[in-house]
């Protein structure tokens, strides 16, 4: 018996990386998992066929999360595909795209993960979960400063955290929990490598800086813990990045 038997997980952002990781650690524990993605269809299929292959159960749906269709079909395909949602991983993000509208990064950061929250939460049973992704670098923005090329999508990132924080006392009368689980700079990310491009040896200054930093599949292997661990509503979960801890109150 998996501890997640006859659940449903939604994970969005879950056709590559961390994402797609957190999807297939849920699935071997049992759950079936909504595999989200925004646009590249053929990666989030190969996830839904790794699980399947592995005996698992998973679906791929295509969802916008900046659009209220894509809030609402990401939500009602749990339903449509499984009869059930028990936990939501808000893994999705980003920013540092190029081409993208002003004011993405918030848009997706933050209002987002409040309104696929909002969606969920009135198809989520008592004892459910919600778990956010974030990162040291946008959960101590305001009092460790970041690199300038990311501080808007940590800014936006902290201010998508903070409108979640805001909604526990609602989760609480529904007995659903909200954890954070807020990581170093990860290797091998979408959003690392884009930093890098920006700014030259970012990463190499970050893993000298911190002494290591946790590889995809470790740093999803945490996020999929705090799916079931024993925490209280409200927790943060911190992954690597110990020096942060000397440089703020927090």
């Amino acid at each position: 018996m998996g501890t997640l038997d006859n659940k449903t997980a939604i994970v969005t952002g879950s056709s590559r990386g961390i994402g797609a990781e957190v999807a297939k650690i849920l699935a071997g524990e049992g759950a079936a998992v909504v595999v989200n993605y925004r646009q590249k269809a053929p990666r989030a299929n190969k996830v839904v066929a790794e699980i399947q292959a592995a005996g698992g159960r998973a679906a791929a749906v295509g969802a916008d999360l900046t659009t209220d269709e894509g809030v609402h079909a990401l939500a009602s395909t749990a339903m449509e595909e499984f009869g059930s949602l028990d936990v939501l991983v808000l893994n999705a993000s980003g920013g540092m795209e190029s081409g993208m509208e002003e004011g993405y990064a918030l848009k997706l950061n933050r209002d987002a993960q409040v309104n696929v929250l909002n969606a969920a939460v009135p198809l989520m049973p008592e004892g459910s979960r919600v778990v956010f992704v974030t990162s040291h670098q946008a959960h101590f923005v305001e009092t460790v400063p970041t690199m300038p090329e990311y501080e808007p999508v940590a800014k936006s990132k902290r201010a998508g955290e903070d409108a979640l924080r805001a909604l526990l006392p609602n989760l609480a009368d529904k007995g659903i929990s909200l954890v954070v689980v807020s990581g170093d700079m990860i290797e091998g990310t979408v959003t690392a490598t884009l930093l890098d491009r920006s700014n030259p040896g970012a990463i190499e200054a970050r893993r000298a800086e911190a002494g290591k930093l946790y590889s995809v599949e470790e740093f999803a292997a945490e996020v999929a813990k705090m799916v079931t661990a024993d925490v209280e509503s409200g927790h943060t979960e911190y992954v690597g990045g110990a020096d942060y801890f000397g440089k703020t109150a927090e």
